[in-house]
């Protein structure tokens, strides 16, 4: 069977559709037929050539937040990851990348193995399996990779981004560590941010602060929980400071969260905490971007910076019961704000590249 790939062949390149046999899953492995994709805000980074280097093998394909229905199950295959029965038809969510298990991260349990994407970036699209990432019409799932059944009660809409954006979210804010009546600032409102806004007043933060300079992102902002919110574009980086500081009582807030992508936020985020603050980083992936800093600033003050590139096993089904039961409260269905047909994805990676949308999906 023949189905259609969305590959990059070079930087800011418009992406060719090219057609791939779809293979059969060799034991432990799953086939799975893709309904909706989104763009991540990474996915633009690497399609700007700003990933790691040696990750590019050309062809590649992009794309990593996805949903679908199993297709195919190899051999041995007969539940998900949680032990649920697995069968085809079903509808999935699933980790775009897989840890090695064997290198010091993952002995170590830090959710970074530097060898987590080999099934996506490591290798061409022109190789076996071909269907390596979110941009095609199949996905072929390596054994290892951890996959959960979505319920019934989920739309795909809901669901396309619990892998990456709303696990991200989840896991960096358990690593940086949220309490109740922590103050949290979080820098960015587009799909990472409003999801982490949401889980930090869930973990029991007192008061979050959201910053952006979009006003509509802002305005979902407070309709996902946000107590305050600063337009960057309005106001400078000392009326915003001292705007935080009134808030928090003058001490600064307990946590802030980069969700940016922008190297430029982080000084001011460092300001912004208090004395033994904790900073976490997810946004900044991009290589060779860059900002000065002033190390006194965090090692007088004791403060903490965390860095998250990835997460746990654990994370999925967690996003899926956040989802399910607090829909109703949250507005999760606002995060995929435009949705295109496969064959318009040039249109779609125009429209994210914006930077005005909050997540731009396509539909199989």
């Amino acid at each position: 069977m023949q189905a259609t790939l969305a590959v990059m062949t070079q930087a800011n390149a418009p992406l060719e559709f090219r057609s791939y046999e779809v293979p059969a899953p060799r034991p432990g492995d799953l086939v799975i037929k893709l309904s909706l994709a989104n763009l991540c805000g990474s996915d633009l980074h690497f399609w700007h050539g700003n990933g790691p280097p040696f990750i590019y093998e050309m062809p590649i394909v992009l794309g990593h937040e996805m949903v679908g229905t199993v297709e195919a199950l190899g051999d041995g295959v007969t539940t998900d990851t949680a032990g649920q029965p697995l069968t085809v038809g079903d509808r999935v969510v699933y980790s775009y990348f897989k840890p090695c298990g064997k290198c010091w991260a993952c002995i170590a349990g830090d959710g970074a193995c530097p060898n987590r994407n080999v099934d996506w970036f490591g290798t061409s699209a022109d190789a076996f399996p071909h269907f390596n990432g979110a941009f095609g019409e199949y996905y072929y799932m390596k054994a290892g990779h951890w996959v959960f059944k979505v319920p019934d009660a989920l739309t795909d809409a809901l669901v396309s981004p619990v892998n990456c954006a709303l696990c991200e979210s989840l896991y960096g804010l358990w690593r940086i560590g949220v309490t109740v009546g922590d103050a949290v600032l979080i820098q960015g409102a587009g799909g990472l941010g409003l999801y982490a806004t949401a889980i930090a007043k869930e973990m029991g933060a007192g008061r979050v602060i959201v910053a952006d300079r979009i006003t509509q992102r802002l305005e979902l902002a407070r309709a996902f929980g946000a107590d305050e919110v600063l337009n960057v574009g309005e106001t400078t980086s000392d009326e915003r400071l001292a705007l935080m500081r009134e808030w928090t009582g003058g001490r600064g807030v307990d946590v802030a969260m980069e969700l940016t992508g922008s190297p430029a936020c982080l000084p001011e985020g460092i300001d912004a905490l208090r004395q033994g603050g904790r900073y976490l980083w997810i946004g900044c992936i991009a290589q060779n971007l860059k900002c000065e800093i002033e190390p006194a600033r965090v090692v007088r003050a004791s403060k903490r910076l965390q860095g998250v590139i990835a997460y746990e096993a654990w994370c999925i089904p967690r996003a899926l019961d956040l989802l399910q039961r607090r829909q109703a409260v949250y507005p999760f269905h606002k995060i995929v704000s435009h949705t295109f047909p496969f064959a318009r994805l040039n249109e779609a990676v125009a429209l994210a590249n914006e930077g005005k949308a909050i997540r731009v999906s396509v539909k199989f």
